[in-house]
Order: structure tokens, then C-alpha cells, then sequence
């Protein structure tokens, strides 16, 4: 399928997508466990998805001590705790709700309650952004300027909407859910909370598409377990937003793949 009237997603770039699939997707999910779907697996699954997804942002909240305040109801410093459970209930949300962009600025909005004022929470950015790698403090790129960054999202929810509405195949699913991650994360339209919001979008995308199979993918935990590649791979595209090369994203885009099989 070719999507034409795509306004910043890049369907070129899918036929060489298919070439480097490292496994048949289709497969792959049919041979998904499926005692993970039962409701009481969604809170171990999600919770594990959302403590990697901080850690990767800098959270110091260990992995299994974020799961056993989870699972097995042990308190913790609010501090150590705060910021994950606002993200565990913004994927709830997006459990809950069809994916749109009013849902995802109220996502954002849990998300950042511990993060931003209430008045920059579910908005976007007015100011500069130059995006900072956790681990190292060094500058990754430049985000997408200021003055374009409604006009960037209201480019990529056209996009999205356009493809919520289609018949999609597998490959097609994941080639897109990779590519609303890669490009909102490039255009960084938060103050804060980007790359947690990013990672959201991307299962949100895929639930709408696969339905409850998707919240138990763990590609949260594979981002986090290969964190340096995950943040090579973002910056092999280029420092600055309106030079970016796209055509250097197949190493990002075969991360979600990756994270199904493995």
C-alpha cells in the first residue's frame, strides 16, 4: 500500500523496511504466549513497560522495586515513585481511549504532572528545545523549531488519523507505529515528557491496530536494554530537525521488530 497524501511520515521508506525485517511479524504474534492477555498480566506488563520507559529518561526507581510497589503494594519515597505511577495511569488511559490528539494531550497531561506547571502540561512547547541525552548530558540534536511545532503535529496527526482509518497489513502496522515514534520524538513538541510520550504513542498506535496483544509487546524493556543503540539509532539521522535524513532510520525502525521476538 502507498499513502500519498502522507505529510511528514515517509511510506517511501517501507519497501526497504520489508527487506530487513528480522522475522515474519505475522508469525511471530500467532506465536505470541497468550496467557499474557489475561487482565491481571496487563498491571505486571504495564508496569514494566513504564519503569523502563523512565529508567531510560533518567528515573532512579530500580526495575524490580518499581514492581513490587506495583504488584506487591510496598511503599516507597513519593519522590522514587511519583513520576512512574503518572505514567502508568497515562497507559491506563490509552487502554481506555481511542487514540486522537485531544487523548493524547490529556495522556500528556498525566504524564507530566510531576514533571511540568499545570499550565505546560497537554500543550505545546513555545520555547527552543535542544534535546539531551540522560546518561551522558550530551546534546543528541535540535529539535524542531519553536515557531513550526504546531504545524509539525497538526502534519503527523493527519497522518495518524489518516492511518487509524486504514486497513493495514503487519508490516505496515509496525513500519507506522515506528515512524509516529521517530518523528514525534524528532520533533520533541513537549517541555518535557517527550520521550516517555513517545513510547506511548507508538503501543497506543499499535493497540488501535492489533487490539489487546500490543500492551503486553515489551519494547519499553528492549529500548531500555539496548539504550545506547536506541539513542545512536535516533541521532544516525543528523543534529539538526530541518536537515534531518530519514533515510538513515532503518536501524530505529527495526528496534520495534526486534523487541517482539526478543
Amino acid at each position: 500500500m502507498t499513502h500519498n497524501n502522507m505529510k511528514i511520515l515517509r511510506p517511501d521508506l517501507f519497501p526497504s523496511y520489508l527487506t530487513q525485517l528480522p522475522t515474519d511479524l505475522r508469525e511471530a504474534l500467532r506465536n505470541f504466549p497468550q496467557q499474557r492477555f489475561q487482565p491481571e498480566e496487563f498491571n505486571f506488563y504495564t508496569s514494566v513497560a513504564v519503569i523502563t520507559s523512565s529508567r531510560i529518561e533518567g528515573e532512579p526507581m530500580e526495575v524490580d522495586s518499581y514492581l513490587k510497589h506495583k504488584i506487591q503494594h510496598i511503599e516507597y519515597l513519593p519522590e522514587l515513585t511519583q513520576k512512574p505511577n503518572d505514567l502508568f495511569r497515562a497507559y491506563v488511559f490509552g487502554k481506555e481511549n481511542r487514540l486522537d490528539e485531544t487523548k493524547f494531550l490529556q495522556a500528556h497531561w498525566l504524564i507530566s504532572e510531576h514533571l511540568l506547571p499545570e499550565n505546560r502540561r497537554g500543550v505545546y512547547r513555545r520555547n527552543e528545545m535542544v534535546v539531551m541525552e540522560h546518561n551522558t548530558g550530551r546534546i543528541q540534536f535540535e529539535a524542531a523549531p519553536a515557531s513550526i511545532v504546531v504545524d509539525e503535529m497538526a502534519k503527523l496527526w493527519n497522518d495518524a488519523d489518516a492511518l487509524l482509518r486504514e486497513n493495514l497489513s503487519v508490516e505496515e502496522i509496525f513500519f507506522y507505529a515506528s515512524m509516529l515514534h521517530l518523528v514525534f520524538v524528532s520533533i520533541h513538541p513537549f517541555d518535557d515528557g517527550n520521550g516517555r510520550a513517545g513510547r506511548l504513542l507508538e503501543k497506543w498506535f499499535l493497540s488501535e491496530k492489533l487490539g489487546t496483544v500490543a500492551w503486553y509487546i515489551q519494547s519499553e524493556k528492549h529500548y531500555y536494554q539496548h539504550v545506547n543503540d536506541y539513542y545512536l539509532n535516533l541521532n544516525r539521522l543528523g543534529m539538526f530537525y530541518e536537515k534531518l535524513d530519514f533515510s538513515k532510520a532503518e536501524r530505529f525502525l527495526m528496534m520495534l521488530p526486534n523487541a517482539l521476538v526478543g
